[in-house]
């Protein structure tokens, strides 16, 4: 059977073990120097001793469990489809699917922009725990009787000092009448939620700490001055910190009245840094589905589709990252078309700007039947036949092919321009053979019905 690798020796372990190391040769340097000992080497010596030994009982303990875990089937659910081992740390990726996080950062770190196991393009690199796979793999360890670092478990507890900063900067953020004052409290739990997750658990104890972290911003009708834009960043950028820490957070986050209307402002009248992030956030909070739903019931697809419109660079990823999350559920489709998104992918596509990641949108758009329609009225299937015979991508060919399959079948006129692709170049046909599964069932689809009018027409 072939090895886990669930208990390979960590990095930060080898590291930290290399650091005793060299303080303990520091440490004996010192003492061959020294006439007589001093009572404050010893002791450093002893607990770089210490150190030592129980980094190394810490290890054997592991090669113990490896031999222990090299006789055991572990369940395919709770594997990583990169490396085929047991998962230390699942994490989800855009797709929806679940990988290690180790692996998962390596395939991303080298260039690679789709999920390795579906081939869909990645709209976004964030990583979300997978709490529900996580305990389900710690509950089967316990059962079969291995031992498991729990990533969780790790996280630094809550002290009393931590509780004391945080209501602290909290009364500063929502109570104080300077705006200096707000804008250093929030710029301090902007970076303390960065850094830690002991205050964004704190957050996550109930709905009043974020009611009083927004607070400041509920006041600001009229356009925004310098320090006001600052502010709001610093607010926003926690939400999303806050956010990413757990579903609990994301649900008390998401279900707080005053945050999808604060975030929809963002959108709006924010610093491109500011929209970029409340975009960020929308696409973390409807990780749960049930946010997508209530998110979607708040209007926020309109800013988002016009923040995509306007097109900046540094956001694009954010928004397009954060409609294709909503747009999962389907309720959020016939939002999405009714708020023009259409008309703005297609422009962009046409363009062949950010192609990979907005023809994943609207491959899942074209289930509605106006998005159909406005495909047609905007000269869709043109650009859709070139996609699929130019782009190098595989995934952007299935999309095309997907959408021009749907538009066809729905719409007559269009197998004109079909038939004289497939007399010119041949393109469908090339795609029955060469492209994904799904490419090749709806390229067949394409040609079955193609050969079917031109028997009719024959017999005619």
């Amino acid at each position: 059977m072939a090895k886990t690798g669930f208990f390979d020796s960590d990095p930060t372990e080898i590291a930290r073990a290399k650091e005793l190391k060299r303080e303990m040769k520091k440490l004996l340097s010192n003492i061959e120097e020294e006439d007589g000992l001093s009572v404050q080497t010893i002791d450093h010596l002893q607990e770089a001793l210490s150190a030592f030994r129980q980094a190394t009982m810490r290890k054997m303990a592991k090669s113990s469990s490896l031999e222990m875990i090299e006789t055991v089937s572990v369940p395919d659910e709770f594997r990583c489809p990169l490396s085929n081992v047991l998962m230390r740390d699942p994490v989800i990726i855009a797709s929806g699917q679940t990988y290690d996080k180790l692996y998962i950062q390596r395939w991303l770190s080298s260039g690679n922009r789709t999920c390795p196991k579906t081939q869909v393009v990645l709209p976004h690199a964030a990583l979300i725990p997978n709490v529900l796979i996580h305990d389900m793999i710690s509950k089967w360890c316990k059962t079969v009787g291995l031992e498991t670092k729990n990533q969780y478990e790790s996280k630094k507890a809550v002290t009393r000092s931590d509780r004391e900063v945080f209501n602290s900067l909290l009364c500063k953020v929502s109570s104080s009448s300077n705006l200096q004052d707000q804008r250093s409290a929030a710029k301090e739990l902007r970076l303390l939620t960065k850094k830690g997750t002991e205050f964004r658990a704190l957050f996550g104890e109930s709905s009043e700490g974020i009611t009083r972290l927004v607070s400041p911003l509920l006041l600001h009708d009229s356009s925004l001055n310098q320090d006001e834009h600052h502010l709001q960043e610093d607010v926003v950028t926690t939400l999303l910190n806050i956010s990413i820490h757990d579903d609990n957070n994301k649900k008390l986050v998401c279900e707080n009245s005053n945050v999808i209307p604060l975030l929809i402002d963002a959108l709006r009248r924010g610093t491109v840094p500011t929209r970029s992030n409340a975009a960020a956030a929308i696409f973390t909070l409807s990780a749960l589905d049930s946010n997508k739903v209530l998110i979607g019931k708040s209007g926020i697809l309109k800013p988002l589709i016009d923040l995509l419109e306007k097109g900046n660079p540094l956001a694009i990823k954010d928004v397009s990252a954060a409609i294709f999350n909503l747009c999962i559920a389907h309720e959020n489709r016939s939002r999405a078309v009714k708020d023009g998104a259409v008309r703005v992918l297609g422009k962009k596509i046409s363009e062949g700007l950010y192609v990979d990641e907005l023809l994943a949108i609207l491959a899942m758009l074209v289930t509605h039947w106006k998005a159909v329609e406005e495909l047609g009225e905007l000269g869709g299937v043109s650009w859709l036949l070139k996609i699929t015979r130019e782009s190098e991508c595989k995934r952007n060919k299935e999309n095309a092919i997907v959408i021009l399959h749907t538009i066809c079948f729905s719409d007559r006129t269009k197998w004109k321009e079909i038939r004289e692709e497939e007399s010119s170049y041949g393109t469908v046909t090339r795609l029955a053979r060469e492209g994904t599964s799904r490419a090749q069932r709806k390229a067949n689809g394409i040609l079955d019905r193609l050969r079917k009018a031109m028997n009719l027409t024959h017999t005619a």
